[in-house]
């Protein structure tokens, strides 16, 4: 019988309906007892695709997600990964020399077993190659009592993990303002940060009840639920 491994630092243990979960500086979310690690939208290749339209960002994204995520497979003991859909953004994520390298990546890891939920840029980018080992999912699936989802939605059965939204909430005042990535928890609902490096954010509507966390990258701290101004007053995509 495997044994459920201890809180990790800098993690927040919170209950997400059946299931006891850890929400991790990283972005991820952790359920010990299954030892299944929970990611959402990824978007490899999101900044080649930029860079094919003539924008000039910056390149190594793809590379800088991957080393964040190895680093947290090699910290954690994790038997299944899971992406909450858009792990690739685009056709541009599908050249041959970044499915190379994302294919060394999964080499290190093929002890690890790996599921995605296809999400709207999936379906744009096309199927995996067989050769990843990663298994594609065109609807919801159920997981140790949590269904994962790419949208946000409710079942009727447990609690929805979702991503898609790439949710962020504004901290501060009116002078003075901060918008930072957030786990995003409703009551039924639960919505993971963005995990790769190029991604933007949705602005939240905070409701009564919702519980809000967001991450220095050493801990993840919980958002008070206070007046107007950490309520954003726009939900506004960047």
């Amino acid at each position: 019988m495997r044994s459920t491994p201890a809180l990790v630092e800098g993690a927040a243990a919170v209950p997400l309906g059946a299931a006891d979960a850890w929400l991790l500086p990283e972005g991820a979310v952790y359920l010990p007892s299954p030892q299944s690690l929970l990611v959402a939208d990824v978007h490899l290749g999101k900044a080649a695709t930029f860079r094919r339209l003539g924008v000039p960002v910056p390149g190594g994204t793809t590379r800088a997600t991957l080393e964040r995520l190895g680093a947290l497979l090699a910290r954690l003991p994790v038997r299944n990964l899971f992406f909450l859909g858009d792990l690739l953004h685009g056709p541009a994520a599908r050249d041959p020399g970044r499915l190379d390298e994302f294919g060394r990546w999964r080499d290190t890891y093929r002890e690890v077993s790996m599921t995605l939920i296809v999400g709207n840029h999936d379906a744009r980018s096309g199927r995996l190659p067989s050769s990843l080992a990663i298994e594609s999912v065109d609807e919801a699936i159920e997981h140790a009592g949590v269904r994962l989802a790419h949208e946000p939605d409710v079942a009727d059965r447990c609690f929805t993990l979702a991503g898609h939204l790439h949710p962020a909430i504004r901290l501060g005042g009116r002078v003075d303002s901060i918008r930072l990535p957030c786990f995003w928890l409703r009551q039924a609902c639960g919505v993971l940060p963005a995990f790769g490096e190029f991604t933007g954010g949705w602005t939240i509507r905070r409701e009564p009840g919702d519980r809000v966390f967001v991450s220095d990258h050493q801990r993840v701290h919980e958002v008070p639920a206070r007046p107007a101004e950490l309520t954003p007053a726009d939900a506004l995509r960047c």
